[in-house]
């Protein structure tokens, strides 16, 4: 017997409890469950977040903030490398228990663009680069010439400093 079709809102209720129980959830994921198109999926989600809710998309998938994440040292830290070296930099970084959260670039005509990379681990960072690698995008500090910024966060700043220092000693940091 075939299940009926839920509307929009019953769809979208659904979406946020999926992401509510488990995440990051893909936007393919979230349409092969609800039996819509993918399209849809990023539609809902729009206005999802147009009703404060704090859903996140990354590269992993969405996420949904539940506020519980745990308070943690923060830093805007500047890096420069060519295409061939964000592996290196993303693992360096989370290998020293440092999650890269964004990047930021400062673009010519559109002024400050930030996507979000949500790396903590080198798991994710290696489906990062495939994702980047699968689709063909460009990394947004191309568009720089390699000049970029990051967001990173770590339990403490001792692993913030610590990361930093190794980003300096491999010529990743740019600094004054």
């Amino acid at each position: 017997m075939e299940e009926n079709k839920l509307t929009g809102e019953q769809r979208r209720e659904k979406l946020l409890a999926w992401l509510k129980e488990s995440c990051p959830l893909t936007g393919s994921e979230l349409a092969r469950r609800a039996s819509v198109s993918r399209q849809v999926i990023v539609q809902d989600m729009t206005l999802l977040k147009a009703r404060n809710h704090p859903i996140l998309a990354t590269s992993q998938g969405y996420i949904y903030l539940t506020g519980s994440e745990e308070p943690k040292a923060e830093k805007v830290i500047a890096c420069k490398h060519d295409r061939a070296r964000t592996e290196e930099e993303l693992l360096l970084l989370v290998d020293h228990g440092v999650s890269v959260d964004d990047v930021i670039i400062e673009h010519p005509v559109y002024g400050q663009l930030t996507a979000l990379v949500r790396v903590s681990t080198r798991s994710e960072a290696f489906e990062f680069i495939e994702k980047i690698q699968s689709t063909g995008a460009s990394y947004l500090s191309e568009l720089t010439g390699g000049i970029h910024l990051h967001t990173i966060s770590a339990p403490d700043a001792e692993r913030i400093d610590k990361a930093c220092a190794a980003l300096k000693k491999a010529g990743f940091l740019v600094e004054d």
